[in-house]
C-alpha cells in the first residue's frame, strides 16, 4: 500500500447515462483528515460521483483507488473493504429492525448457531455513545428522526473501519438541532483522520464544516479550493458559471382587499388562531421545528380537520377538511415534501401539470390531448422549466425544476391564494433565484402568498409581513420594518423558543 497516497483518488472519471455525458473527467484526492464539500447545482453530477467512488457506479473510464489500491469498478463490496463508506441521501437503514440489528447486519455476533444479542446490544450502546446518542438499541430505527438514523449510519459505517465517507446531502431533511449535531460527529471523525466528503446546497454549512471546496458545473471540475481562499459569491458563480443577480428580488407593494382569512382556527387541541392576508401580500411563517407551521397550512387548505373556527378566501366560507373545496375557493398547496406528496415522481410532466384539474381537460373520461399540451407548455414556459420535452418523467429532472413542476401545477387554472411550505427545500442556489422570482410574480399578479421557511433570509428578504410561530399559536407579529432591523434574527429565535414576548408596542409598528 503506498502511504504517501490520498485515502481517495478519483483520476479522470467520465461517466454517462443513455448517451448522454453526466462526468466529464473528474480528477481529485481527499487527504486524511479533512472535510471536504462538493458543491454544484442539482445535475451537477454530484451524486453520479459518489456512487462510482463508493463502487455502486461503474465508471465509463478512468480510475478510483482507496490508499493506493485500486478500486474494481462497479463493486461496493470491494469499496468498504478498502474502507469507503457513502451514507446516502435516502438512507439505507432497514426501519423494522432494531437499531442494533441495523448495526450488525451482516456481521451478526454469534456463537455456534445462536445470535450473541446480549453483546450486540452493549457494543451497540458503545457505538452510539461514541457519538453522543444515549437511546436503547432495541428502539425500531423507524421510531427515530431522519437525523438520529443518519447518525447510527455514520456509526456503523465508521465502525466498521471507513477511512473515506461520502454524506450525500445530510442536512437536507434534518431539524437544525441535529445539524449541529452532525456537526459535531463529523468534526470528530476529522480529527481520527477520517477524510470526509459531503454535498450540500447550503452556504453556511460549506463554510462551518468544510476545509475546501469542489465545485461541479455540468459535469465538470470547475474549482477546487481551501474554504478560507474563496468568497460565497465564488462559490456560487462557479456553480452557476455566471454572475448571479441580487439573490431575492425585489417585494413589490401589496393591496388592501382580504383574500384569505383564518377566524379562531383550532389545530388539534392547540390555542385558537386569526390571520389574514391580502391581495399581493407575502405572510411568512417563522418558528423552530415543531411549532406547527405544515399544521397550519394543512389545515388552511383542508388536509387536516379543524377542531373549530373559519376558513374564508374572498369572503366566502371554505368547507373544512376538504381539499377539493379549497382548490374550486382558489386556494392551493405546494407541500414540503415535494417527493412524497407534491408530485407523483414517475409520471410525465405533462400529466403532472394537469392531474389536479384533470375534469377540466376531459370530456366523458377523453382526455384533451392538444388542449392540455398546450396549456402544460404555456405554464411552463412560464416558469422557464428546463426540460427536455413535457413527457419526461418529473424523476429525472434536477430539485428545483421538480419544485417548478408542483408549482406550476396549480397554474393551469385559477388561484388566489397560494400555500408554499419550505418552497426551496433541497432546491441549490441558482435555482432558488428563480422560485424567488417565481413567488414574488405570483404575489405582484395579485395573488395572497402564505410562506412557512425554516431559511431564515427567506423569511427577512421576501416576506412583507412574518408571523413567528411557537407550539401552534403566534408568538409575535414582524412588520417589514422589524424584518430589516439588523438584530432580527436573534429575536427571532427568541420569540419563538419562548426566551421573549412580543409587545403590544412592538405590533403596532
Amino acid at each position: 500500500m503506498n502511504t504517501a497516497a490520498g485515502a481517495l483518488e478519483c483520476v479522470d472519471i467520465r461517466k454517462g447515462f443513455a448517451g448522454v455525458p453526466v462526468l466529464k473527467g473528474i480528477t481529485l484526492t481527499l487527504e486524511p483528515g479533512t472535510v471536504t464539500a462538493l458543491a454544484g447545482e442539482n445535475g451537477a453530477g454530484k451524486s453520479t460521483l459518489m456512487k462510482i467512488a463508493s463502487g455502486q457506479y461503474r465508471a465509463d473510464s478512468g480510475s478510483v483507488s482507496v490508499a493506493g489500491e485500486h478500486l474494481p469498478v462497479g463493486n461496493p463490496q470491494a469499496a468498504n473493504q478498502l474502507g469507503v463508506a457513502i451514507v446516502p441521501q435516502e438512507l439505507a437503514s432497514i426501519p423494522d429492525m432494531s437499531v442494533y440489528e441495523n448495526l450488525f447486519i451482516g456481521r451478526e455476533l454469534r456463537r455456534g448457531g445462536f445470535l450473541r444479542r446480549r453483546a450486540m446490544k452493549s457494543e451497540a450502546r458503545a457505538m452510539l455513545a461514541k457519538f453522543g446518542l444515549d437511546i436503547s438499541p432495541d428502539l425500531q430505527m423507524g421510531s427515530l428522526s431522519v437525523g438520529v438514523r443518519q447518525i447510527i449510519e455514520i456509526a456503523k459505517a465508521t465502525t466498521r473501519g471507513a477511512k473515506v465517507l461520502l454524506l450525500d446531502e445530510p442536512t437536507s431533511a434534518i431539524a437544525e438541532k441535529e445539524v449541529a449535531r452532525l456537526a459535531a460527529v463529523v468534526r470528530q471523525l476529522r480529527a481520527e483522520g477520517v477524510a470526509l466528503l459531503f454535498t450540500t446546497h447550503k452556504m453556511e454549512e460549506i463554510r462551518a464544516m468544510s476545509d475546501r471546496v469542489i465545485v461541479l458545473r455540468d459535469g465538470n471540475l470547475v474549482a477546487d479550493s481551501p474554504i478560507g481562499d474563496v468568497t460565497d459569491d465564488d462559490i456560487v458563480r462557479a456553480m452557476i458559471g455566471r454572475e448571479l443577480e441580487d439573490l431575492f428580488p425585489e417585494i413589490h407593494p401589496h393591496g388592501n382587499e382580504v383574500l384569505l382569512e383564518a377566524t379562531d382556527l383550532r389545530v388539534g387541541d392547540r390555542a385558537p388562531v386569526n390571520l389574514t392576508v391580502r391581495r399581493g401580500e407575502i405572510l411568512g411563517l417563522a418558528g423552530l421545528v415543531g411549532a406547527g407551521r405544515t399544521e397550519l397550512l394543512e389545515t388552511i387548505f383542508g388536509m387536516r380537520a379543524r377542531t373549530s373556527g373559519v376558513v374564508t378566501v374572498s369572503g366566502s366560507k371554505v368547507r373544512a377538511g376538504n381539499p377539493a373545496a379549497s382548490i374550486v375557493a382558489g386556494m392551493a398547496l405546494v407541500p414540503e415534501d415535494r417527493k412524497g406528496s407534491g408530485a407523483v415522481m414517475g409520471m410525465s410532466i405533462l400529466d403532472n401539470t394537469t392531474l389536479p384539474r384533470i375534469s377540466a381537460f376531459s370530456t366523458a373520461g377523453w382526455l384533451h390531448g392538444r388542449s392540455r399540451q398546450q396549456t402544460a407548455a404555456e405554464v411552463m414556459d412560464s416558469l422557464r422549466l428546463r426540460r427536455r420535452t413535457l413527457n419526461q418523467p418529473v424523476e429525472t429532472l434536477s430539485g428545483g425544476n421538480q419544485q417548478k413542476v408542483v408549482l406550476g401545477r396549480w397554474l393551469t387554472g385559477n388561484v388566489d391564494v397560494m400555500l408554499l411550505d419550505e418552497p426551496t427545500r433541497g432546491v441549490d442556489v441558482g435555482a432558488r433565484n428563480e422560485i424567488y422570482r417565481i413567488i414574488t410574480d405570483l404575489a405582484q399578479s395579485g395573488m395572497a402568498v402564505v410562506m412557512a421557511s425554516s431559511d431564515m433570509p427567506e423569511i427577512l428578504s421576501l416576506t412583507h409581513r412574518t408571523l413567528v410561530m411557537r407550539d401552534g399559536g403566534f408568538a409575535a407579529e414582524l412588520s417589514r420594518e422589524e424584518l430589516s432591523h439588523p438584530e432580527i434574527q436573534d429575536r427571532i429565535f427568541r420569540l419563538a423558543s419562548g426566551q421573549e414576548a412580543h409587545s403590544e408596542k412592538d405590533l403596532s409598528k
